[in-house]
Order: structure tokens, then C-alpha cells, then sequence
């Protein structure tokens, strides 16, 4: 490695990524660290955190803005109907946008590495350096790479005086970005330990109120609140606050990840799950009984790649050609009523619906094309006509 050789960081302010400062000289030989903190929605005591600690080790510092774009790959995945056992992608989905991000202030600052903190046991790592392996730099994973545990970390950031608080951080592990905010680790690791309300801060227990909300499409993307235009960042903003007063978007689940562990995961997702189950009312109102048929397939495999932080696989570009196509006719409104923890559609309207209320009703008699109710008589001879010769031959057989 020759002088001056510099790397960048994924930098929070944390124990992991702390420790990875001095292990990223004393390890790897590297003359100077640049950490780079990507805004995706955090709470600012996490950028202050960050910021006081980068001070304190004498490190240079960027913070990036990635929100908008962030939100913009969460509405792609809205119109994907995207979620993985039965959440709807939230840390899966920041993790690219972050990469790309701490890679361009990589490349402008002229640095030959990329390093995370990354524990060897999670997705994370996979989903960085998917990003990361593209360029012709070095990647690092000194948690990984050196076998380093909690415990190590702790003595090790109290043997150097590390501007952290003897790596307690807490007693869960806590990720928040605009689309959700996860919990684990701790109690919540054995799967018959009932967690209390305290490990939730977006949601509150469901009561008994009720409220209805519009929420407006253009062409499957998100628009408006209540007839209200509003960029993303905002609609999501506001959706959490109103929908998580509400006590919706509560998720526990047993979830596979990528390396074939099994764990425990909780989620806090409200604007999400509101924006996900208005925009499927609303292609259950569009689309034909085909298109909603092929476009759950599709829908899973991008949810799939959605997972694996592979945004950017030629196989989604693929899946979101089909994608687009169906969106152009979903577009209109949906209103859900928030209720007991659930998001509920109660209403759709679109001009592009697959929907004739005469044509259903019962109290008509013509429907469109002059076909009458006795045309189906002989659809409905003919309906289950191969199983009932089937069962006959099989009976006469016993």
C-alpha cells in the first residue's frame, strides 16, 4: 500500500464503526479514514451523534442528503407491491442508496478503499459491497474480517479512550430510515418472548378511533393525502405520524435471511403499510384477473432482488418494464380507514377501472354486448363437465 493511501467509512457514530477508525490505520495501513454518514430518514440525534464523534476522533466527516432518493426507490417498490415476509423492505432498500452514496464521496475524495462495520452473520455486508464491488477499490469489513465480537469492541474502545459510551447503545439494535424502523437483538431474539410497548416508538396501541384517509395515484406512484399534492418525502413523513398514531404498521416476524439464518425481526412501518394496501385496491380495480395474476409473479421476484439490496439487476429492469406497463392505468384514489392496528381499504375510484356496476348488479338484466343471464346456462353445462366424466370412469372402476 503506498503513502497516503485513504479510505472511506460507512460511518454512524457507533461502537462498530468507531472501533473501525483506529483498526483501519493499525490493520490495514491506511494513512487517513473519511467517514460519510447518508441521511435516509434517521433521527438527527443520530447525525448529531455521529457528527460529536467524528470531532472527537479527529476525523474528516461527510453527512450526505439521500432522502429524496431513497423515497423515490420506495415508491418503485409501492408500485412492485414490494415486501419480504411480510414486511415492506425498509432497511433492504436504504442499504444501496447508502452505498452509492459513501461510493461517490469516495471517488470525488480520491480514496482507494470503501469499509464497513458490518457483522459477518447479517445482510448488510452483501447488500454494500454488491454496491461496492463494482469499482476498482478495495473493499473492508474489519468487524467480518477480524472476527470481532461485542465484548472485543468494548475493551478495545475503552483501552484507546473511543469517544463512545463503553459500546453500551442501548438494549436493542434500532435502524431507522424514512420507510421503517427495525428492532431486534436483545429478548426479542428468543421467538416466545412477548415484547412490551416500549420497544415501539412510531406506532401506538390500537384503540377504538377511526380515521379515513385519500390517498391519490398518478400512474401507481403515491401523489396526494386528502386531495393534498405532495412530494414524497413529505407524504411519508406525514403518512407515519397520522397512520402510526393510529397503531398500524406493526410487524413481528420470523425472517430468512440471505445466509440461511433464521431470526427474529421487528418492524414499525405505517406510511408503508397504508401506501401498499391503497395501491393494491387500486390495481385490483384496474387490472384483469391476468394481469393481476402475472404481476403478483413479478411483483415477488422484484421483492425478491428488493431484499438482496440488487436493485439495479438487469432482472429488474426487466420486472419493472412489465411493471410500467401496467401502471399507466393506475392511477385515482383510495380510501383507507385506519382502524385496531389495521389499514384498511374502504373505497376506489379510477377512470380506468375494469368495472361495470350494471353489468354486476342484480337488478339488471341486460349487460353490455346484449349478453343476458341465460347465456350462462350452457357455460355452467359444460363448467366441471371432465371431472364429473372423470369421477364416473374412476367410480365404475372401484
Amino acid at each position: 500500500m503506498s503513502d497516503n493511501e485513504r479510505v472511506t467509512l460507512a460511518f454512524s457514530g457507533g461502537l462498530d464503526t468507531t472501533v473501525c477508525v483506529p483498526l483501519l490505520e493499525e490493520e490495514y495501513g491506511y494513512d487517513e479514514v473519511v467517514g460519510v454518514t447518508v441521511d435516509v430518514g434517521q433521527p438527527a440525534e443520530e447525525f448529531a451523534e455521529a457528527e460529536e464523534t467524528a470531532e472527537a476522533l479527529d476525523l474528516e466527516h461527510y453527512v450526505v442528503d439521500a432522502k429524496a432518493e431513497f423515497a423515490d426507490l420506495c415508491f418503485d417498490a409501492v408500485r412492485a407491491n414490494a415486501s419480504y415476509q411480510g414486511y415492506p423492505l425498509g432497511t433492504a432498500l436504504a442499504r444501496p442508496v447508502i452505498a452509492a452514496a459513501i461510493l461517490e464521496v469516495a471517488e470525488r475524495e480520491g480514496c482507494t478503499g470503501l469499509a464497513h462495520g458490518c457483522t459477518g452473520k447479517g445482510n448488510d455486508q452483501l447488500r454494500f459491497e454488491a454496491v461496492w464491488r463494482d469499482s476498482e477499490m478495495e473493499v473492508i469489513a474489519p468487524v467480518r474480517e477480524l472476527g470481532l465480537t461485542r465484548s472485543f469492541e468494548q475493551e478495545y474502545a475503552a483501552e484507546r479512550n473511543l469517544p463512545v459510551s463503553g459500546g453500551d447503545e442501548g438494549k436493542y439494535s434500532i435502524d431507522t430510515n424514512l420507510w421503517s424502523r427495525s428492532i431486534e437483538g436483545s429478548e426479542l431474539e428468543e421467538p416466545s418472548y412477548v415484547p412490551g410497548e416500549e420497544i415501539y416508538e412510531w406506532t401506538t396501541a390500537p384503540g377504538e378511533e377511526t380515521l379515513e384517509l385519500e390517498i391519490g395515484f398518478e400512474n401507481g406512484y403515491p401523489v396526494s393525502l386528502d386531495g393534498n399534492e405532495m412530494e414524497p418525502v413529505e407524504l411519508v413523513e406525514e403518512l407515519n405520524d397520522v397512520a402510526g398514531a393510529y397503531g398500524v404498521g406493526r410487524s413481528d416476524i420470523m425472517e430468512d435471511r440471505m445466509l440461511g439464518l433464521k431470526v427474529r425481526e421487528n418492524y414499525e412501518h405505517p406510511a408503508a403499510t397504508v401506501l401498499l394496501n391503497a395501491h393494491r385496491a387500486l390495481e385490483d380495480l384496474v387490472l384483469t384477473k391476468e394481469e393481476r395474476a402475472f404481476k403478483g409473479r413479478v411483483d415477488h421476484e422484484w421483492s425478491e432482488k428488493g431484499y438482496q439490496g440488487l436493485v439495479n439487476a438487469p432482472l429488474v429492469g426487466a420486472l419493472e418494464a412489465f411493471i410500467e406497463k401496467t401502471q399507466t392505468r393506475v392511477t385515482g384514489t383510495v380510501t383507507i380507514r385506519l382502524e385496531g392496528g389495521q389499514a384498511r381499504p374502504v373505497g376506489r375510484d379510477s377512470t380506468y377501472a375494469v368495472y361495470s356496476a350494471e353489468a354486476s348488479s342484480f337488478d339488471t338484466e341486460d349487460v353490455m354486448g346484449g349478453i343476458e343471464q341465460a347465456d350462462a346456462t350452457g357455460v355452467a353445462k359444460y363448467h366441471g363437465f371432465q371431472e364429473r366424466l372423470a369421477n364416473s370412469i374412476i367410480d365404475g372402476q372401484e
